[in-house]
């Protein structure tokens, strides 16, 4: 049997059924532990909710809600998400979870089908300055269907202009305004959205899928006593599987539950729903609250490394898991240093800055993110190697081999999946 923490007798008739797949899952798990994973998107969920993904709750029908199917035979898993509700409530103080959207992405979806109609406007973070796809990129839903207009950061601070905000949404007058990014380190003044909202009418959404991780460990202010409707990805710094959520107030619990099903997605993935609530009820720990406050004090650490080695952090440095490092001070681009690092076994990402001069494909910077290695055990000290590591796999190609020995010295004494094989 292959070496894996969570794969028992199932995983033996995998091999012999279909070698060819379970070897890709052995090769991905190899891949894991044998490299550094520095995506700030990305998380080694526990053997537990692994469990509840890959269990008999994939088999069933469930179309609807709790009590509201359309199918027979849903009282068991009625129970978890059940469960898995009043879970999301009790940890992020909510009035009103759906936890079936089967992406951050759909999340999004719902969010926009509850509250705007086509054609109408959206007031979001401008993706060159750090929001995402479904925050109105023209190739996206969002930008195809709604009239979207940006804000962005400041070219001085490299953070959010409050003021500009205001000046924007007093212009536009959108009806949903929407706060939260995927590579802005710094914490979100939920206040001052809340207070432009209520000043132009809009409703606030908060797309907080890379930061509630911190926000469920107690680590950072929470957006849900400011917004309408929290919408996020339960695999980052949550540590859940893959998946969306969507948190909000009560008078909007009709709206959102409808936008998930039945106007934007069928059936529910129950097992992965059940894995969220085992996710959820993880979060709840005190170790969990130690992880989530470990984790930006090794964002920060590996952020002030990456300084020293001539690589500027974007904005100053970070309050979160993920640093963005502008790397024009070492004349290297992001795609070419995402190579390098991929080469020395340091997986990471290209990542655009403020005001970048270089196309997407190819950016200024990289993205670091803390979420994994610290699942794995690091602190500061070992973000201190790190960051030395990132620094020389970069600056010099040559020495990928040599980085790579580091590597592989480092994750052996921090290895993913640990825990001693099932059924072995």
């Amino acid at each position: 049997m292959g070496e894996s923490p969570f794969w028992g007798p199932d995983f033996d008739q995998l091999e012999v059924e279909d070698p060819e797949i379970a070897g890709i899952l052995l090769s991905e798990l190899d891949r894991a532990r044998g490299g550094l994973q520095l995506i700030a998107s990305e998380n080694f969920t526990s053997p537990a909710v692994l469990a509840a993904l890959g269990s008999t709750l994939s088999n069933k029908y469930a179309e609807g809600y709790p009590g509201k199917r359309y199918y027979g035979g849903c009282a068991e898993v009625d129970k978890a998400e059940i469960i898995g509700i009043e879970r999301a409530k009790q940890l992020f103080g909510a009035e009103h979870a759906n936890l079936q959207p089967h992406s951050g992405a759909s999340a999004n979806l719902a969010a926009y089908g509850a509250f705007v109609k086509p054609g109408e406007t959206v007031l979001a973070m401008s993706l060159p300055h750090g929001g995402h796809l479904t925050h109105g990129s023209k190739v996206n839903f969002s930008g195809k269907w709604f009239e979207v207009v940006s804000y962005g950061v400041r070219e001085d601070t490299e953070t959010i202009d409050y003021d500009e905000v205001r000046t924007i949404a007093l212009q536009h007058r959108p009806r949903l305004i929407i706060c939260g990014a995927t590579a802005y380190p710094r914490l979100i003044d939920f206040a001052a959205f809340r207070q432009i909202a209520d000043e132009v009418g809009a409703i606030l959404m908060v797309d907080a899928a890379h930061f509630i991780g911190l926000v469920a460990g107690k680590a950072i202010p929470s957006p849900v006593p400011y917004a309408d409707v929290v919408t996020f990805t339960t695999h980052k710094v949550l540590r859940g599987p893959r998946g969306g959520m969507v948190l909000c107030k009560a008078e909007h619990a009709a709206a959102i539950d409808k936008a998930v099903f039945p106007m934007m997605q069928g059936g529910p993935l129950m097992h992965a729903v059940a894995a969220k609530a085992v996710a959820l009820k993880e979060a709840m720990s005190p170790d969990y609250q130690a992880y989530a406050a470990q984790v930006i004090r090794n964002a920060q650490a590996l952020s002030a490394e990456l300084a020293a080695q001539g690589m500027r952090p974007v904005s100053g440095g970070t309050d979160t898991h993920l640093a963005l490092i502008d790397l024009r001070g070492v004349g290297v681009t992001g795609a070419d240093a995402e190579v390098r690092c991929d080469a020395a076994r340091i997986t990471l990402n290209k990542n655009a800055i403020p005001y970048d001069p270089q196309p997407p494909t190819v950016g200024s910077g990289i993205r670091v993110g803390t979420p994994s290695v610290t699942t794995q055990g690091m602190g500061e000290p070992e973000m201190a190697v790190i960051g030395r590591l990132i620094g020389t796999a970069v600056t010099d190609p040559a020495s990928a081999a040599a980085v790579a020995d580091e590597v592989t010295e480092l994750v052996s004494r921090f290895p993913a999946y640990a825990q001693t094989p099932v059924g072995v």
